[in-house]
């Protein structure tokens, strides 16, 4: 390889990085979300692979065991930079959601230790108020386009009855 195109495939393969890990980012709704996304971006965009590879790649990354998204980064990677970018793109597609859990983690540490001072306890109540608020927004909001009759304020009525009076789960 010369400097220059060896210069070019680094930064190929952390374009692809960032790529995949835009695309693990915000895309939400699993695996089959992420498709048309990584179809715009390399196919569309970057023009690294066509259509007909990447549903190929489509292909064996859902007859393949793992998640979909993971096994066509991972796929896709490769077909646009070998191992190198296999492996990139894999890491860019979990590492947003690794990122979420650990500072959900790192959260779960910071409420542990101020779990008993006065001014988180009110700050958390304040939350279950926000919490509270929301879902009544949600419900209210649901309730004005709801198709309204009799059977259905029946039901409505039974359902909170049951919850509120019985051990009966709301899921």
């Amino acid at each position: 390889m010369e400097k220059k195109s060896r210069k070019q495939y680094l930064l190929d393969i952390l374009k692809l990085f960032g790529i995949f890990f835009k695309i693990g980012l915000f895309s939400f709704g699993g695996g089959y979300a992420m498709l048309s996304l990584i179809e715009a971006e390399l196919v569309k965009k970057q023009k690294w692979i066509t259509h007909d590879e990447l549903s190929d790649i489509f292909a064996i990354a859902e007859s393949t065991p793992g998640p979909i998204a993971v096994n066509a980064a991972t796929f896709t990677g490769y077909h646009a930079a070998g191992v190198p970018g296999a492996v990139l793109a894999t890491i860019g597609v979990v590492m947003p959601a690794f990122l979420v859990i650990a500072v959900i983690i790192a959260l779960s540490y910071v409420i542990e230790l101020v779990k008993d001072n006065v001014w988180a306890g009110y700050f958390f109540k304040s939350i279950r108020v926000a919490v509270l608020v929301l879902i009544a927004k949600a419900v209210f909001t649901f309730f004005k386009d709801m198709r309204k009759n009799l059977l259905s304020y029946v039901l409505m009525i039974a359902s909170f009855l049951l919850v509120l009076l019985t051990n009966v789960r709301v899921i």
